[in-house]
C-alpha cells in the first residue's frame, strides 16, 4: 500500500510540473525620455527607476545616457515608474524659460508592461512629463462608504479633502471640483479622446465650485473638507466620523440626504443628474477627481454624449486640460485586478492611478496622500509626484484632516 501511495504522489507531482514552461531570468534596460520642455539640457543621469509588481518593487539608477538596467527579472507583467523634483533654477536651466515659483516634479509611468526575452533586444522607452508643484492638492477621497449595524449600505459619510502644500495661506474661493464620468461601459476612452479632442479635454459628470463671494483662506498644512452630509456619523461604526466641522456641503434638493444648515453650500455648476446636487462618489470606483480654476463660463465649454453619438440620456462636460491644477485617477478594483485600460486621465495629469482593495466598497477604505516631508514651519508636505500609484495609500483608520507620516 505504501508503495502505491508513493507512486501516486510521484505521478501527481509529475503532472503538475511542465519543465518546457520554465523561462529563464531576463535583463531589461529602461531608457528615460525627457519632457519635451527640456530643450536646453538632458538631466539623464542618476534617476531612480522603479519596476513594481503586486506591491514588490525593484529599483535601478540611470546612467549618463538615461538607461537603467534591471537584471534577474522573472518574465511577467510589471509597472514602471520614475519621479524626481527639480528646483526653479534647474527648470530655467533645462527649459530656458522663466522659473516657476515652487519648482516642478518630473515623472513617468508605464503600466502593465510584459517583461520577456523579447524586451532584451532594445531599451524600453519611458516618457516623462513635467508638472509645476501645486499649492492645493486632492489630499483624500473617502468614497467607499461602509455598513451600518444592520449590515445595510451606508453612504452618507463620504467626503473629499483638499490640502494646502504651500508655505503661505491660499485662497480657495472660486475653486472648481470636477468628478470624472463613471458610466459603464466607459463613454470615452483615452484613445477616443485623442481621436475626437486631440488630448485636450477631460470628461466630467459633475462640477462643484467653492463660493467666490468672499475669500476663503487655507493655512499652510490646512485642509478643505467637502461632504454631502455635514453631520455626525460616528455612531454608525468605527469607519464613520463626525463631519459637522466640514467646510462645505453639497445640498440635496431631493431631501434624501441630511444636510447641516450651518455649513456653507457647494455650488453645483454642472451635473448630468436633473435634481440631486450631491457629489456622486462611486463607492467601489471609478471615482476620479480633478481640480481647476477658470474665469471662463464653464457652460460655454463643449458638451458631449458617448463616443460617436450625438444624443443620449446623459451628456458630459468637456473640461479643457489647460485649466486643470490637479487630478487623481481612482479606478475600480475587480476580481481580476484593476483594469488600467479604463484610465480617464492623461499621463501628464496622473501618470498612475489609485484604488481601494474592495471590489464593491462599503469597507470604510479611504485613499489618501502619503507624507513626503515636513516643512520648516512644521506642516506636512504630501507626496505629489504626479503618479497616484506612488502618492496614495489606502486606510480604514485614517481620520478626516489627518495624514500619516512615512
Amino acid at each position: 500500500m505504501r508503495n502505491i501511495i508513493y507512486l501516486l504522489s510521484a505521478l501527481l507531482l509529475g503532472s503538475c510540473i511542465d519543465y518546457d514552461d520554465v523561462s529563464r531570468e531576463v535583463s531589461v534596460q529602461v531608457k528615460l525620455q525627457m519632457p519635451e520642455e527640456f530643450t536646453k539640457g538632458s538631466d539623464l543621469e542618476g534617476h531612480e527607476i522603479v519596476m513594481s509588481q503586486d506591491g514588490n518593487k525593484l529599483t535601478a539608477t540611470t546612467n549618463a545616457e538615461g538607461i537603467a538596467l534591471f537584471t534577474g527579472l522573472i518574465p511577467d507583467v510589471y509597472d514602471i515608474s520614475c519621479s524626481w523634483e527639480i528646483t526653479s533654477e534647474q527648470y530655467m536651466a533645462l527649459t530656458g524659460e522663466q522659473a516657476v515659483t515652487n519648482g516642478c516634479t518630473v515623472s513617468g509611468s508605464l503600466n502593465e508592461q510584459l517583461m520577456s526575452e523579447a524586451q532584451e533586444q532594445q531599451p524600453i522607452l519611458l516618457p516623462t512629463h513635467v508638472a509645476v508643484k501645486r499649492d492645493i492638492v486632492i489630499g483624500k477621497i473617502a468614497a467607499a462608504g461602509s455598513k451600518d449595524a444592520n449590515n445595510r449600505n451606508y453612504l452618507a459619510g463620504r467626503y473629499v479633502e483638499l490640502y494646502n502644500q504651500a508655505d503661505n495661506a491660499v485662497d480657495v474661493s472660486g475653486l472648481y471640483i470636477g468628478l470624472l464620468e463613471t458610466t459603464s461601459p466607459q463613454p470615452y476612452t483615452l484613445d477616443n479622446l485623442h481621436e475626437d479632442y486631440a488630448d485636450s479635454v477631460v470628461i466630467v459628470k459633475q462640477v462643484f465650485q467653492i463660493p467666490a463671494d468672499k475669500p476663503y483662506m487655507v493655512a499652510p498644512g490646512g485642509t478643505v473638507l467637502l461632504t454631502n452630509s455635514a453631520t455626525d456619523h460616528s455612531d454608525v461604526n468605527e469607519f464613520e466620523y463626525d463631519l459637522t466641522d466640514a467646510d462645505f456641503e453639497s445640498k440635496d434638493e431631493t431631501g434624501k440626504t441630511m444636510n447641516n444648515p450651518a455649513v456653507p453650500a457647494l455650488i453645483t455648476s454642472f451635473s448630468v443628474f436633473a435634481k440631486n446636487a450631491t457629489m456622486n462618489l462611486m463607492q467601489g470606483g471609478p471615482c476620479g477627481i480633478i481640480l481647476f480654476r477658470t474665469t471662463e463660463n464653464i457652460n460655454d465649454w463643449p458638451h458631449t454624449y458617448d463616443y460617436g453619438k450625438t444624443t443620449g440620456s446623459l451628456f458630459y462636460l468637456c473640461v479643457p486640460k489647460r485649466v486643470i491644477l490637479d487630478g487623481v485617477d481612482y479606478l475600480k478594483n475587480k476580481a481580476t485586478g484593476v483594469d488600467v485600460s479604463s484610465k480617464r486621465l492623461y499621463a501628464d495629469i496622473d501618470a498612475g492611478y489609485t484604488n481601494i482593495e474592495a471590489i464593491s466598497g462599503y469597507t470604510g477604505e479611504v485613499v489618501y496622500r502619503r507624507t513626503a516631508s515636513i516643512a520648516a514651519d512644521g506642516h506636512k508636505i504630501l507626496m505629489d509626484t504626479n503618479n497616484s500609484l506612488n502618492d496614495f495609500k489606502v486606510s480604514t483608520t485614517i481620520k478626516p484632516r489627518q495624514y500619516d507620516e512615512e
